[in-house]
């Protein structure tokens, strides 16, 4: 399934460093490792040499200190797992780094708790503040959406919209509301959902396109907050092994003046609104698709909401909701235009998609593009597939469309997923194996803010399915159990190929860059309940440390 595209310019270093005696001399050397590669040619090493920013090679003790000079600095790994860097194909970055200094909702276990939160942060910051973020969950309270009248009294002077964890609906206060100058007679928005209460009265709670109207009002970041945003998401994500991240939020201007400063210690991929693949193609064509840090030409679009959000797009209803089938928040006509046009401006097209009528609408639409505009290799991505019709299930692999799923999700909804489309359409839920079976591929990624960054507990979600309330042991749906190197492939080889970037990254073999990560203990030895307690020790991008626990 993996295609051969070698990038000249790492061609010509491996001939180079083969041919010339000195350059064959590392940097470091790191040997008595247990180096999980990626590469199915060599799956496993003890030892690995690296130059600057690049492998020259892995294998044994012997073999690999023939590339000791002088100045080599020479690590003993006492035996600790190596792995590529960590690839996480899906997050919202800038929002990430923003969270991460706002109010904590995610574990907010009651209403009370839910409002006594915002309340106590609210008075931690200036009258006027906008309260952003938050990632609660209704779901942890028993599924009552929250409600304006819970935070007005602790709140009257600051602006508070607040978003669930998945992203698809927020909560508004009545100061927003007044400053968006929106009232109980305010229409319904296409693609949105603008819910009320049994009065006709607004309880500030706006879904998918409906919070479009609170947007416009909320004050742009300035350069100082995004940069200190984006630090703080580039940190966290390295004390996970993070090394790389496809962005679906993506903001240039802050990670170009990061880049510039030399502080960049993340690999990123910057992904912009479908719609826009005009404005896209013209900036590609003007600068280029990047450099080893810094790559654009993704674009992302919706075809529907979230399951929690109940605007997920399902062929039948939701079992609690009988009559609601979701929506989607993008037109048939408009997914088809902008896909078709990006693709033949020679742009990646990846789209969200989450209930079964979404993936099998988005499924039909990217064969129609491939009929229309010709073979090429163009890595169309579904983004979360996260509730797929059994017949679908082989079309990803016979249309050559990438499964970009986040498996923290599959621990996460699994513990009400199947009160809200019954247990029929679970079977095919977050269907890791059923899609590798198939001859798919599968990358992995967190989706933070709404999930963690935290690849570790990705592959322990995605190898033993045990949901987040520990209620199902044996793993939820556990037939979409897969194996460890599987999820391990999932976040590297898979994940690289999924922005054109396997030449460069995603395995650890010469010529290839010098991403890893050191982990306290063998991911695949070890009983894999044990591997949400694994501890990422070291990460280093580029032959550089970016994170140590030494």
């Amino acid at each position: 399934m993996f295609k051969l595209f070698r990038n000249v310019s790492f061609l010509f270093y491996v001939i180079l460093i083969s041919s010339c005696g000195n350059q064959r001399t590392a940097d470091t050397i790191i040997t008595d490792a247990r180096i999980w590669t990626g590469n199915p040619d060599q799956p496993f090493a003890q030892a690995m040499a690296i130059k600057g920013d690049v492998i020259l090679g892995v294998g044994s003790n012997d073999e690999i200190l023939e590339f000791r000079g002088i100045n080599t600095n020479v690590e003993e790994s006492y035996g600790k797992f190596i792995t590529p860097g960590f690839i996480d194909t899906h997050v919202h970055f800038l929002q990430g780094g923003m969270n991460l200094a706002s109010v904590q909702l995610r574990d907010a276990k009651t209403p009370e708790e839910f409002a006594s939160r915002i309340g106590d942060f609210a008075k931690t910051v200036p009258a006027g503040t906008w309260i952003l973020g938050g990632d609660w969950d209704h779901e942890n309270w028993g599924g009552e959406l929250p409600h304006r009248d819970w935070i007005d009294e602790l709140t009257p002077d600051h602006p508070v919209f607040v978003t669930r964890l998945d992203g698809h609906m927020s909560l508004a206060n009545s100061k927003v509301l007044e400053l968006a100058g929106i009232s109980n007679d305010v229409a319904d928005v296409d693609g949105g959902s603008i819910v009320r209460d049994s009065d006709g009265r607004l309880t500030g709670i706006f879904k998918d396109n409906a919070e479009s109207l609170i947007y416009p009002h909320i004050p742009e970041a300035s350069a100082d907050e995004i940069d200190r945003a984006l630090k703080a998401a580039m940190n966290y994500v390295a004390s996970n092994g993070v090394t790389s991240v496809h962005d679906m939020s993506a903001e240039l201007d802050g990670i170009r003046r990061t880049h510039e400063r030399g502080e960049l210690i993340t690999r990123y991929y910057g992904v912009m609104p479908l719609s826009r693949w005009e404005r896209v193609k013209t900036m590609v064509d003007e600068q280029g698709k990047g450099d080893e840090w810094i790559q654009i030409g993704g674009l992302k679009g919706f075809v529907d909401g979230s399951l929690g959000s109940h605007t997920a797009a399902f062929h039948e209803p939701y079992t609690d909701t009988q009559g609601d089938s979701g929506f989607f928040v993008s037109t048939e006509d408009d997914l088809y235009t902008w896909t078709k046009s990006a693709d033949e401006a020679g742009l990646q097209v990846m789209i969200h998609a989450i209930g079964d009528k979404a993936n099998g609408f988005l499924l039909d639409n990217f064969a129609r593009i491939l009929e229309e505009n010709g073979p090429k290799d163009r890595r169309f991505r579904i983004e979360h597939a996260q509730h797929i019709a059994p017949d679908d299930i082989q079309r990803f692999a016979d249309l050559e469309v990438i499964a970009s799923m986040q498996p923290y999700h599959a621990i996460d909804d699994g513990r009400w997923a199947e009160r809200v489309i019954g247990p029929e359409r679970i079977k095919t839920t977050y269907a890791f194996k059923s899609l590798l079976d198939a001859g798919a591929v599968v990358a992995f990624g967190s989706d933070w803010f709404v999930a963690p960054p935290t690849p570790l507990e990705g592959i322990y979600a995605a190898v033993t399915r045990q949901t987040l309330d520990d209620a199902n042991p044996d793993g939820w749906v556990p037939e979409q159990k897969v194996t460890v190197e599987d999820a391990l492939t999932a976040y590297t080889r898979s994940a690289a190929y999924a922005s054109f970037e396997e030449d460069k990254k995603g395995t650890l073999e010469a010529g290839k860059l010098a991403d890893y990560v050191v982990v306290d203990r063998d991911l695949i030895e070890i009983d894999p309940t044990e591997i949400r307690f694994a501890r990422i020790m070291k990460t280093v991008v580029g032959g550089k440390t970016v994170y140590s626990r030494y």
